[in-house]
């Protein structure tokens, strides 16, 4: 049993190297299999005016409002992705008390950078406004992402315009969990990436350990020792040079892990593989406990974005 579910969930996680739609709707039903209970969820709410501006947001069972909040930002290249795929990382930080809101967002063909790190934003935004402040005050924010989705989440998180340029009372995120990211590299000569960053004048703007120098949150970057499709070092330079900055960097390393383990381990057939799960929580749930520790910031009357 056991050797079926890793088969079909590495089948599903696969997913994010390409997959004809056929296989998108069979990864769909695989990530739904491997997903836990324990979660309330509620799909495809509108955080924008455009089709992929929809996100899913996963509760703890018998409410979430004053917890830890976290939004979950997939891989794909750019170029695929759905976050259906990704329930069993919903419900698996649910299930540990976490809030999570996972958004689809624009790729390429369709778009190019920054399109899809500013549709994130986007969602981010929605959270801040819809989940973070319930009740009245507001709830820190961690920001994760796998791998494409960790460069986006970085740049959110190290490059403060995003957010800013959508309203300047939205808070930036207080944490950030990387998982495999391209942090370092410039997109604009890789082959696989130059035609999605074509337009990109100055290739700094988009990496995020380019913004590390002025420091940002705390982070928690996981690299994964096997894997050649994102190499170690892109973790290495943008700790490194947060660390320089002064903000506190959690750096891991996972033996025997690839691109696609370092995701995939969280879901339960696999989680024994690694204990990314276990560090993400861990993580999110020191935010939180931080800015409590620092007392209640009341929410502004009025709202923070209208989508």
């Amino acid at each position: 049993m056991l050797t079926m579910a890793v088969a079909l969930l590495g089948a599903g996680t696969m997913l994010y190297a390409g997959g004809a739609p056929s296989t998108a709707r069979t990864g769909a039903a695989v990530m739904a299999l491997f997903g836990e209970h324990g979660a309330a969820v509620t799909h495809d709410i509108a955080y924008g005016p455009l089709d992929r501006h929809r996100l899913d947001v996963y509760e703890p069972e018998g409410g979430g409002s004053d917890g830890p909040v976290a939004v979950f930002l997939y891989g794909g290249g750019w170029t695929r992705g759905d976050k259906s795929y990704y329930a069993f990382v919903g419900r698996a930080l649910a299930r540990r008390g976490i809030t999570t809101i996972i958004p689809d967002y624009r790729l390429y063909p369709d778009v190019q950078f920054p399109k899809f790190v500013e549709d994130a934003a986007l969602a981010y935004a929605w959270t801040a406004k819809n989940i973070a402040a319930k009740g009245g005050v507001r709830r820190p924010i961690t920001i994760a992402g796998h791998s494409a989705g960790a460069h986006s989440a970085a740049l959110i998180a190290l490059d403060p315009h995003y957010l800013r340029d959508l309203d300047p009372k939205i808070p930036r995120p207080a944490g950030l969990v990387g998982l495999a990211g391209p942090y370092s590299f410039d997109p604009t000569t890789w082959p696989s990436t130059k035609e999605i960053f074509s337009n990109v004048t100055n290739p700094d703007k988009a990496r995020p350990a380019a913004f590390a120098v002025n420091g940002g949150p705390p982070a928690l970057l996981m690299h994964g020792t096997s894997d050649t499709l994102v190499k170690m070092w892109n973790m290495h330079t943008l700790a490194a040079t947060l660390k320089t900055a002064g903000t506190p960097v959690e750096m891991v390393e996972l033996d025997g892990i690839g691109h696609i383990g370092i995701v995939s381990a969280i879901a339960w057939p696999l989680r024994w593989r690694a204990p990314v799960l276990e560090r993400m929580a861990e993580f999110i749930d020191r935010r939180h406990e931080e800015a409590a520790a620092r007392g209640p910031v009341s929410q502004p009357a009025d709202p923070l974005l209208t989508p």
